[in-house]
């Protein structure tokens, strides 16, 4: 069921500590499988544990969703069956989330006596807003594909044999894309709620001013004057063989 026990939660550390110094990756899908995307925490050890073994526990949960949220390029959920407690948050700490029609969205912790500890409450507030979030979290209802659409909780619904290909071709699409743009602005977008407008505006500012230095830039600008919209490939960019002289 990929429930987030000790052993799960430090393979999946480890492997996004290694897509972070990885040369070369533009874009990464999280998939459960076919059957279920996750099933949430480990309930069972959780029991086991005295309250600050829980939080020293939960800590390092947090901080592996935070790593796989600050991933300097796109990350896309693909979700088939149960997203529940752990596994919504690792969901809702992607930057675009591909749902299967029956896929099953839930904060289930309150039916515990417990509530969500990675992400959870913070990340569901900020794509629902407040009343919806405590709302799914103060009653641990299940959402199903198509309400998770109208909430916010999915932007792409897709029979269930087709999300893993669906999210295989938006990361590559996304990946022949100037890298070094697309990751100012998953920057500019994510700290847009934790800033003041004022604030926001500044580090669009000094994002947009920086990226101008790159070399796609210089051959984006160009391409578009010389051969119209939508023409130009970016360094980088699979099946590119001209990426090197940043020529079309």
């Amino acid at each position: 069921m990929n429930a987030f026990d000790s052993t799960q939660r430090d393979e999946l550390a480890a492997c996004v500590r290694s897509l972070t110094e990885a040369p070369g990756v533009r874009a990464v899908v999280v998939y459960g499988g076919e059957r279920l995307f996750a099933a949430g925490a480990d309930v069972k050890a959780l029991a086991a544990m005295d309250p600050g073994q829980v939080r020293g526990w939960n800590r390092a949960l947090q901080r592996t969703f935070d790593d796989v949220a600050r991933l300097p390029f796109p990350v896309i959920a693909a979700v088939t069956g149960y997203a529940l407690g752990g596994g919504m948050e690792l969901a809702l700490a992607a930057d675009y989330r591909i749902v299967a029609e029956d896929a099953v969205f839930g904060q289930p912790e309150v039916q515990l006596g417990i509530m969500p500890g990675s992400g959870g409450t913070q990340r569901l507030t900020r794509l629902v807003g407040p009343a919806r979030a405590k709302h799914l979290l103060m009653t641990g209802r299940r959402v199903k594909g198509p309400e998770a659409l109208r909430l916010g909780l999915a932007d792409e619904i897709v029979p269930a044999a087709d999300v893993y290909p669906r999210a295989c071709a938006y990361a590559r699409e996304l990946a022949e894309g100037p890298a070094a743009v697309l990751e100012a602005i998953k920057e500019a977008v994510d700290n847009a709620a934790d800033t003041s407008l004022a604030a926001g505006l500044a580090l669009e500012r000094s994002l947009f001013t920086g990226v101008f230095g790159t070399r796609d830039a210089t051959h984006g600008i160009r391409s578009f004057i010389e051969h119209g919209p939508g023409r130009a490939r970016f360094e980088g960019a699979p099946g590119d063989p001209t990426n090197e002289e940043g020529e079309e």
